[in-house]
């Protein structure tokens, strides 16, 4: 039980931050988005790494609720992990390097999900 639990924490965590470092990058004004983000490519780019970082959460939160009881997917959907996305990831990086740092680790939890599943 507590392999599925890790295994749901650390793919939720990364997946929940990188999904909400990608939508507030695209929330900022046109004047102030990082210079990737000027043009049309990087503008793209930031929307498919939020768009996977969502699709790999989906993944995770359907590994939570068949591995574990329902109530914790749902309360660490809810509370834990915007709270540390909030809390640690964004005010200790910002939403840049957190949606850099967590795109490899996105990955690897697409990769964690499918082997262990």
């Amino acid at each position: 039980m507590y392999e599925a639990l890790y295994l749901f924490l650390a793919t939720g965590v990364v997946s929940m931050a990188a999904a909400l470092s990608a939508g507030a990058l695209n929330k900022l004004p046109e004047e102030k988005r990082p210079a990737f983000m000027q043009s049309r490519n990087g503008q793209v780019a930031v929307i498919m790494a939020g768009n996977l970082g969502a699709l790999t959460l989906v993944g995770a939160m359907a590994y939570g609720f068949r591995q574990l009881d329902w109530w914790i997917p749902l309360s660490c959907l809810l509370l834990t992990f915007p709270l540390v996305h909030q809390v640690l990831l964004q005010r200790l990086l910002g939403d840049v390097k957190t949606l850099v740092l967590t795109m490899p680790l996105v990955i690897a939890a697409i990769f964690a999900l499918y082997f262990y599943w």
